[in-house]
């Protein structure tokens, strides 16, 4: 059994031992190279992945430039919610950042014990608010705050900047990487 998993679903409300048992054991394990693709644009997301080890990234590609949406570390999940929700094509890439694990659990799978277990449906309910929260506000910090603020708040979160290609937080705070450069160089 995995426990940080264990953890990350428990965060989110109780699930009795034999539902989380069966949760668990559903969840499959794969290493994932640097650079390689867990979603490309015009597939449908159809899995839910946890990040064991390593780190994801979600972006698009807009004018021939890559934009990061997201970044996922250990012990977080990693998706790509437009698509898994609607079953629709999705718009975006989820690649690997770093050498990876991952645990990924397939969405049939995740709707089969969600059906026999209600207090699973309670739990995907209360983790899908969290990942819209988190969407929303940091949709409204890219409209609201400067670059110069995002780039402080990152720094707030020393893994970002540890681990992460310069011109991957670039595109994540929205900038380019000289525009970011420029940046580092006034704070300093």
């Amino acid at each position: 059994m995995e426990p940080a998993l264990k953890a990350f679903f428990g965060q989110y409300g109780h699930l009795p031992q034999p539902g989380m048992e069966e949760l668990l054991g559903r969840f499959q394990v794969k290493a994932v190279r640097k650079g390689e693709l867990l979603l490309a644009q015009g597939q449908v997301c159809n899995k839910l992945f946890f990040v064991k080890k390593g780190c994801l990234r979600l972006y698009y590609i807009a004018r021939d430039i890559e934009i990061t949406v997201w970044f996922s570390f250990e012990h977080n999940s990693a998706i790509e919610l437009s698509s898994f929700l609607s079953g629709a094509p999705s718009d975006y890439f989820l690649e690997a950042v770093e050498e990876s694990e991952v645990l990924f659990l397939h969405k049939s799978e995740l709707e089969q014990i969600c059906e026999r277990h209600p207090d699973m449906e309670k739990i995907m309910r209360a983790f899908w608010e969290d990942v819209i929260l988190n969407l929303l506000r940091r949709f409204t910090a890219l409209q609201k705050d400067s670059a110069e603020k995002r780039y402080l708040d990152l720094m707030d979160q020393p893994v970002y900047l540890q681990r992460i290609p310069q011109k991957y937080l670039a595109s994540y705070i929205g900038v380019t990487p000289t525009s970011l450069s420029r940046i580092r160089g006034k704070i300093r």
